[in-house]
């Protein structure tokens, strides 16, 4: 069985490594001409054609992450319907090729896939991702969600912040950073504002060019606040210790699906720590969790393709109903986390639907297909 196990895995893996090579290449080709718009456009006069070859080859990973489960399925499907057509499947099942052992030699393939996917979504992408937001903003400007940037909020003993971003600049560094401080009951008490901010060894926060207010709010007789005196200040730079690091304000900033799995789960808990919704980054961390298994589930998927007859010429049905069951696949997966998020589903069961629902249909195509007929 070994030489069998060898066989097809070999199949597969050239096969898989063909048809993604060949998804990369077209949307390679589509973002590389979206890309032209910013060649010597922009803010900062754009970049040359050079770097957009460069940030495009940068988003590759995160191509290669989104499309391994569609690729895994089409290749797996292509190798064993080929080896239904010709009746190679047919001889090694009547050399003792059962059904569970099949799908044994499988699984431990979609295993491999499982660990690919895993490593390329959790250290390759997330480290291209930033490089090449980072390379675009050093042509075309700084990074930055909408209008005011980023809001994080924290809590010190009985104090509270909220902490606004502007932008991150193109060296990792922090632009437009805002300071609010609330006591226990509420009441406003300092607002601190520099033009850029750094992260220093320790954790605390390295702000430059900073304008402190102080609100000195006492209590009248009845029940509000009225401020006393209001104090203002400037200093050159400013060191303020905070738990918010690097990865939280880079997670706030970019796409939190692009960043790893630990990073969201730390900037999941601080979330919780400090009393703020955390749903949507729970769905993108448990999808992050669930995604890789999808690989598994999709080879088993294709394993009753291997029992099927087909005529001359009828493998590329077969082939269109891969592609068709990966892409609803990668629909459903979004539509999933969108609707968990608005309806305020349990985020693990969010993210496991879709890898639950094709577990479910790869299963009963094994049991009907393979073992009863």
């Amino acid at each position: 069985m070994r030489t069998v196990r060898r066989m097809v895995h070999a199949d597969v893996l050239a096969s898989v490594t063909f048809v993604t090579l060949g998804f990369l290449a077209l949307f390679f080709f589509f973002d590389f001409v979206d890309e032209l718009r910013s060649v010597n456009q922009g803010v900062a006069g754009g970049y040359p054609l050079k770097y957009a070859l460069v940030v495009v080859l940068l988003e590759s990973p995160s191509r290669l992450y989104d499309l391994l489960p569609i690729t895994v399925l089409i290749g797996t499907i292509f190798v064993m319907a080929r080896m239904a057509q010709s009746s190679e499947f047919t001889i090694l099942r009547t050399s003792g090729l059962g059904p569970w052992r099949a799908l044994e030699i499988l699984v431990g393939l979609g295993l491999m896939f499982v660990l690919f996917t895993f490593a390329v979504g959790d250290y390759v992408a997330p480290a291209a991702d930033r490089a090449g937001q980072l390379l675009r903003s050093r042509y075309l400007g700084q990074i930055t969600v909408g209008q005011t940037g980023a809001w994080l909020k924290e809590k010190q003993g009985n104090d509270s912040y909220s902490v606004n971003v502007r932008s991150l600049l193109p060296d990792g560094s922090m632009r437009g950073v805002r300071v609010v401080e609330f006591d226990a009951q509420g009441r406003l008490l300092s607002v601190v504002q520099a033009a850029q901010g750094g992260f220093a060894k320790d954790g605390t926060w390295l702000l430059t060019d900073v304008s402190r207010t102080d609100f000195n709010t006492q209590l009248d007789a009845g029940t509000s606040a009225k401020p006393d005196s209001v104090t203002r200040s400037v200093a050159p730079s400013l060191r303020w210790p905070s738990t918010i690091t690097s990865e939280m304000v880079s997670v706030a900033l970019l796409q939190p699906e692009r960043m790893r799995t630990v990073d969201l789960f730390q900037y999941m808990r601080h979330l919780e720590a400090n009393g703020q919704s955390s749903q949507r980054y729970e769905i993108e961390f448990w999808k992050k969790v669930f995604y890789p298994l999808s690989c598994l589930v999709m080879v088993v998927l294709a394993l009753p393709f291997a029992y099927l007859h087909f005529r001359a010429g009828g493998i590329s049905t077969y082939v269109f109903i891969g592609v068709m069951t990966g892409i609803s696949f990668f629909l459903l997966n979004n539509l999933f986390g969108h609707f968990g998020n608005l309806q305020n589903w349990r985020p693990w069961l969010a993210a496991a639907a879709p890898g639950l629902i094709y577990s479910v249909l790869s299963l009963g195509a094994f049991g009907w297909l393979v073992l009863r007929r």
